[in-house]
């Protein structure tokens, strides 16, 4: 193993440690959810960059002359550790409520938190054998793993209720509208499991504070959120959580401004979409033919969710997702791909268009 290899799997492995002690803490003095969330997410970095050292993939921004921050090694993840988007989703669930937490201010209910470490523990674990061949338990004995007096519940069960209890703090006379905030901001994190939604700021608190002020559903607040869902197996000590994405009704975007608009909102299309065709060809490190032929083969320009169609200063710029990239290396890596006959069958279809 290399050697920074080593140290920073070995601080990813004590800070998750120290996360779960806290978790378990019998005395919380105000700092037990900053601890868990904190250590959680520096755990999750370390283990990361570990991982990809050992992949002998930098971790290094020579332009900033440091090492890359978290979302980056997310980004690097994705395309070399087989991070699945729904193990993105969690990772940049966690790394909000940390952000909000640091930075600012968030209440995470105590069943959204277990659920959240519960699934950390799973993925860690994941993440730990599929990069080094080791198990967490071998680290990390079952006593420290952390513990609930009541199981994990459904994460719709969860949000409901906490969405609920959002609306009983913003009822008139009351003045709870702070404590309500810190509640709605820790909602809107939950949305990355749902995909990626960017920087979460003060003004998407405010402007779902005001739409459940108006008395608007969960479902037209955060409709998102509808999409999320958890796999849980096992009990006790042993029970293993994972985030899943689930298919939910067609979601209407509009702008801030709009009336109704609450908290739905997708990131800035140049994030969401950062390549276009040739960077995407040069980033497969393939010709620009047989990515068109490969895009062609996966049906890549005909999901929304992989091609988006722009247009600046009366040019047409087709513009692809990371989800496109990463669905694309992996049918290149797959040995079940017979690259000449797609040319073949890709060539065929032009010539009879």
């Amino acid at each position: 193993m290399k050697q920074e290899a080593r140290i920073l799997k070995s601080r990813a492995i004590c800070s998750f440690t120290r996360a779960a002690i806290a978790f378990n803490g019998l005395h919380d003095t105000g700092g037990r959810q900053t601890e868990v969330l904190l250590f959680t997410q520096h755990a999750f970095e370390m283990l990361l960059k570990a991982a990809l050292i050992q992949r002998k993939v930098s971790v290094h921004d020579s332009d900033k002359n440091q090492s890359i921050g978290f979302a980056k090694c997310l980004n690097l993840g994705r395309e070399t550790l087989k991070i699945t988007e729904a193990d993105a989703g969690t990772l940049q669930a966690i790394d909000a409520l940390r952000d909000a937490e640091q930075h600012w201010y968030c209440t995470v209910p105590e069943g959204v938190l277990y659920t959240h470490m519960r699934a950390a523990v799973t993925l860690f674990d994941e993440i730990l054998h599929r990069a080094f061949g080791e198990r967490l338990a071998t680290h990390l004995p079952e006593r420290v793993l952390p513990i609930s007096t009541t199981p994990p519940q459904h994460i719709q069960t969860l949000i409901d209720e906490e969405f609920s209890q959002v609306q009983r703090l913003l009822k008139p006379g009351r003045r709870r509208g702070a404590e309500a905030r810190g509640r709605i901001h820790a909602l809107l994190a939950l949305q990355f499991h749902a995909g990626d939604i960017g920087d979460i700021g003060e003004c998407d608190v405010k402007q779902a504070e005001q739409a459940i002020r108006r008395g608007k559903s969960r479902q037209e607040v955060l409709p998102n959120l509808d999409t999320v869902g958890t796999e849980i197996t096992g009990e006790g000590i042993n029970v293993t959580v994972h985030f899943t994405k689930k298919h939910g009704a067609p979601v209407h975007y509009v702008n801030a401004e709009e009336e109704g608009a609450a908290a739905v909102r997708t990131i800035d299309k140049l994030t969401q979409y950062p390549w276009t065709r040739a960077k995407l060809a040069k980033k497969l490190k393939i010709g620009t033919e047989k990515a068109c032929a490969l895009r062609w083969h996966l049906n890549i320009e005909n999901d929304p969710d992989y091609h988006y169609t722009a247009k600046r200063n009366n040019t047409v710029i087709e513009e692809f997702s990371q989800n496109a990239y990463l669905k694309m290396k992996e049918a290149l890596d797959s040995p079940q791909l017979d690259i000449d006959q797609m040319m073949r069958n890709y060539r065929n279809s032009r010539n009879r268009g």
